[in-house]
């Protein structure tokens, strides 16, 4: 429900502030006391359309902001959980901060939480917490959807319609798997004879995710050592060949090691450094040996390298595909042959897995097209008896159904739309094209009574329905904005006195003078008793107030809660 109202320079309205109840709020005033401003500053605030003639005069920008409690669990903390924004949980509910910013250059700001937000989800929020409904209002009537919405409502079938919805999403889910299996039947079969044979090529061809590049690299260190191998063998050769030096080097050393005991000191180093020479020449053997080795390669390797890269090549051209995709290209192609060989087996399981999707969801949206077409006699009914209080005991209330199993849809197959016939005679049609203004205003009364708190927005306003009727029409429209309100918050913008009197909040909106007369601001105050029978004694008798409407309103308060 709406809790605050505070709404800073929009129009003439510099500062005001309103706490709101649970219950029935009606508004009061002189006409032209700034009723219809308050208003467009809370349809500003649930997302309605901005404007910059909105900004009081002198102000840079205006600003609107409704408080809400609403219960844990309400559909709009499920649009502020797929936004990101915090929810200010409390026990058992949350409260929900909207506010706008309306800039004199034109441009508006958007917040819930004071987090920012885009416009379009202030709306989808506000749209959830608040109906806003007058005699020219189309918004809550005209859509069908939302006749089959309510009408849902009044029968209890939410949970039925989501079943259903579910069941839509299998029937959607496997009529698309068939579709698709079968187009690629279709298309596989076109290709058989290409496929099979592509599929048998890239088989016995057997390429591996990358192949190319371990065998060009293999190929390329064979190529290599090829060239070197040649200059290693030289070097080998004059290090431990025929020429090798190091024969030579031992027959010397042996040579002044027998000399060495007669002059050690002339022999000894000379031996020591022929010794060294010796053995580093060894060493380079050895380090040639191995290279020699590793340099070393089956020439047969090599070839078979080169045919294999050439063949891999020669495919990749073929297919128009890089070597390294042959493998996942192999792999398609076998999938599609064995499409071709087992998809018959495999489309008859998916047309019958569809066809029992079908099954299913047809019996469901059977079930609840009866279900509905029972609640819409109750709910004819209903409001039927609700239009004679109301000065419209000539006119009739009918739900059209229409259904349509060749035309399903995730909510069902039947179109629903809410009729009227205003005289006996006169041909029923649309509710939106039938009815005139007061009588939309009433037929909607008589429908929302009849909802009370299902499908409806947890607050709802309405704006000058009471218009062009007065007496026992006015009085029975008061009885039932008090019933309503018995269950949902009611805020209602009235001129009738019948209607005021049941209200359980009474707010009067007036005009004052400013600065001497040179500016007037409109302000809102909540009436004590007293002050609450002085405004009805006005709404009964005008501008001069008389003993006789005082005491009419205090008749009409006391008959309103009685």
């Amino acid at each position: 429900m709406l809790a605050r109202l505070s709404i800073r320079d929009i129009v003439l309205i510099e500062r005001l502030d309103i706490e709101f109840s649970r219950g029935l709020a009606v508004l009061t005033g002189e006409t032209g006391a700034g009723k219809s401003i308050l208003l467009d500053a809370f349809a500003l605030a649930l997302g309605g359309r901005g404007d910059a003639g909105l900004v009081r005069h002198g102000a840079e920008q205006g600003q609107v902001t409704a408080v809400f409690d609403v219960p844990k669990g309400h559909p709009a903390t499920a649009i502020l959980a797929d936004n990101g924004l915090d929810d200010a949980s409390a026990a058992g509910s949350c409260e929900l901060i909207l506010r706008r910013v309306q800039l004199a250059d034109g441009r508006t700001r958007a917040f819930i939480n004071d987090q920012a937000i885009s416009v379009q989800t202030l709306k989808a929020v506000g749209s959830l917490l608040v109906e806003i409904h007058g005699q020219h209002d189309e918004r809550a009537l005209v859509d069908a959807a939302t006749h089959r919405r309510l009408l849902d409502a009044f029968a209890g079938l939410e949970k039925d319609v989501t079943a259903l919805e579910k069941l839509w999403e299998a029937r959607r889910i496997a009529n698309a798997a068939l579709d698709e299996h079968r187009a690629a039947m279709e298309r596989a079969a076109r290709e058989a004879d290409y496929l099979r044979h592509a599929s048998d090529e890239l088989k016995t061809l057997a390429p591996q995710d990358g192949e190319e590049t371990t065998l060009a690299n293999r190929r390329t260190v064979m190529m290599q050592g090829e060239k070197i191998a040649s200059d290693l063998r030289e070097a080998q050769e004059a290090v431990s060949g025929d020429h090798s030096p190091v024969a030579a080097l031992s027959a010397a050393v042996r040579r002044l090691e027998r000399r060495g005991a007669s002059s050690p000191a002339l022999v000894e180093p000379a031996v020591k450094a022929i010794d060294v020479a010796i053995n580093a020449l060894e060493e380079a053997d050895q380090h040639l040996t191995a290279a020699l080795r590793a340099a070393d390669f089956d020439p047969l390797e090599l070839e078979r390298i080169e045919e294999r890269l050439f063949a891999l090549r020669a495919a990749s051209r073929k297919y128009n595909t890089p070597v390294d995709g042959l493998a996942a290209l192999a792999a398609k192609y076998a999938s599609e042959v064995a499409l071709i060989d087992a998809g018959a087996e495999r489309l008859k399981k998916l047309a019958a897995a569809a066809a029992q999707a079908d099954q299913r969801y047809g019996i469901a949206a059977k079930k609840l097209s009866i279900a509905r077409e029972q609640a819409a006699q109750k709910l004819d009914k209903a409001v039927n008896a609700e239009l004679a209080p109301l000065k419209l005991d000539r006119a009739a209330f009918t739900t059209q159904l229409e259904s349509d199993p060749a035309s399903p849809g995730a909510q069902g197959f039947d179109r629903i739309e809410f009729w009227v016939q205003t005289n006996p005679g006169t041909r029923p049609g649309p509710l939106m094209k039938v009815a005139s203004g007061g009588e939309l205003s009433r037929f909607l009364l008589a429908l929302k009574v009849v909802l009370a708190d299902r499908g409806s927005a947890p607050t709802l306003v309405f704006d000058e329905i009471d218009t062009g009727v007065g007496g026992a029409v006015a009085d029975a429209i008061g009885f039932r904005l008090s019933r309503l309100a018995s269950k949902v918050q009611v805020m209602a913008v009235t001129h009738a006195p019948q209607v005021a009197a049941r209200a359980s909040q009474h707010l009067l909106i007036s005009k004052d003078a400013l600065d001497r007369g040179k500016r007037v601001a409109t302000r809102v105050n909540a009436l004590a008793a007293d002050h609450r029978r002085e405004e009805i004694a006005r709404m009964l008798a005008g501008a001069e107030i008389t003993a006789e409407a005082r005491a009419a309103a205090e008749r009409l308060l006391k008959a309103a809660t009685a």
